[in-house]
């Protein structure tokens, strides 16, 4: 039987949209290619200390605590008839400019540290407004998937997920061996370059040609009333808060451990490169294993027992940092690759199972929103982490080539990782109270 010109131009426009969002997700993932090149721009570069380092990684994550407020603007701002496409061209533009500037920068003086500080921000402001602008046409997608195809519900979702988590392998795996090969600032003008040809690509598609549903504006307002008003739910905030204070209360020492391992061990950058890597196939590992075994598990005990297994793999860094493990016959290259590759996604490990209990708690109407909030909480959570990883690492006197202190700020980070666990009744369990004392 010969298909309906409708059936057509729909099987057109669902191929437009999972190009326009295959490749927008897998520049996504990619974008640890030029910061991977940014730590060593800025440590060899620019000679900063590995204290300054930390607080310019965390200060240029600010914007991505503001993306409920663009995802409730884009909602509700139409430019042109369109509410999603204008925010990917905006934020395309941004990331733009700034990877290409910093490309043509100068490398001298202070004045260029604030300079790349502030780009650094606009670039990530840009990934911010493009990253709402993405998950929200997924979102919208998802809810047009009719009920004789219920089954096809989930294959955007997972398209995208796999495409971001393909850019993220590429970028670690490709940035690592790049910088033997290549300046940082040739990494930041071929990211440029990508992002520069993102954003012309999108400028050739109109919002329409997507076949997106056409909902009426219901004004910033009562978008955010609807996000206030979920807030509001016990169950919801204290999974929240939980959330928050269970990565924001242990103080990150990346920065430092960037500097040990390549000043104080000399590790080449493929190393470095390569544990990343590591650390990206470990998130897609659990997430199959979360997905096929773990699902129907209580999300307090999954969660206990991420922050448990947290703790020891971090207490293995005490001993990495005092040398047992060369002394057995582990090279560092190994055990950096490996260990330390999985040891630094191990706290997103936690997002999974409570993303999926917040998705499921969530009100109609204001998940997009919500899962915003989360995110920016998330954002938020971290810079506070390495913040304190800074003052603790001032505390404890490690610097650029003083690294004696370490072994305490790690013993200090796992102390801190297992904190949460005593009050992981704040965490939310279907049709449960939010907050109830446990046996």
């Amino acid at each position: 039987m010969a298909s309906s010109p409708m059936s057509i131009g729909n099987d057109e426009s669902e191929v437009r949209k999972k190009r326009l969002l295959g490749f927008g997700f897998w520049i996504q993932g990619f974008r640890c290619f030029p910061w991977m090149a940014v730590n060593y721009f800025l440590k060899d570069g620019l000679g900063i200390a590995p204290s300054t380092l930390q607080i310019l990684q965390n200060t240029a994550n600010l914007p991505m605590v503001g993306k409920p407020l663009y995802g409730v603007i884009s909602d509700a701002v139409y430019i042109r008839g369109q509410h999603r496409l204008p925010y990917i061209i905006l934020g395309g533009f941004l990331q733009a400019i700034s990877w290409l500037s910093i490309a043509f920068l100068s490398q001298s003086g202070s004045s260029s540290i604030v300079i790349i500080s502030l780009l650094l921000l606009l670039s990530n402001l840009g990934a911010s407004i493009v990253e709402v602008a993405n998950d929200a046409i997924v979102a919208e997608s998802g809810k047009q998937v009719s009920q004789d195809k219920k089954s096809r519900s989930g294959e955007l979702q997972s398209f995208v997920c796999m495409a971001a988590a393909v850019g993220g392998i590429l970028g670690n795996l490709l940035g690592g061996m790049a910088l033997n090969q290549l300046s940082p600032k040739t990494m930041f003008l071929i990211f440029g370059l990508l992002v520069t040809f993102q954003l012309i690509a999108t400028l050739t598609i109109h919002e329409n040609s997507l076949n997106l549903p056409h909902n009426m504006s219901t004004g910033i307002h009562s978008q955010l009333s609807s996000l206030i008003a979920a807030l509001r739910r016990p169950d919801i905030a204290y999974t929240i808060i939980w959330l928050f204070m269970s990565l924001a209360i242990v103080p990150l020492l990346t920065g430092s451990m960037f500097f040990y391992q390549t000043e104080y061990l000399n590790l080449d950058s493929s190393v470095i490169g390569i544990s990343k890597v590591v650390g990206q196939v470990a998130l897609l590992v659990w997430s199959v294993i979360y997905d096929s075994k773990l699902k129907a598990v209580s999300i307090r005990k999954v969660v206990k027992h991420l922050q448990f297994m947290t703790a020891v793999c971090i207490l293995s860094d005490v001993l990495f940092v005092k040398r047992f493990y060369w002394r057995l016959g582990l090279p560092d290259s190994i055990y950096v690759s490996v260990f330390s590759g999985i040891l630094e996604v191990l706290f997103q490990f936690k997002l999974l199972p409570l993303c999926v209990l917040l998705a499921q708690l969530c009100p109609p109407g204001c998940e997009g929103s919500l899962m915003a909030f989360v995110m920016s909480a998330i954002a938020l959570a971290m810079i506070v982490s390495g913040f304190l990883g800074v003052v603790l690492a001032s505390w404890i006197g490690i610097g650029a080539d003083e690294f004696g202190g370490l072994p305490l700020g790690i013993l200090v980070q796992a102390a801190c990782t297992l904190a949460p666990v005593y009050w992981s009744s704040w965490v939310a369990e279907p049709g449960k109270q939010a907050v109830e004392k446990e046996d």
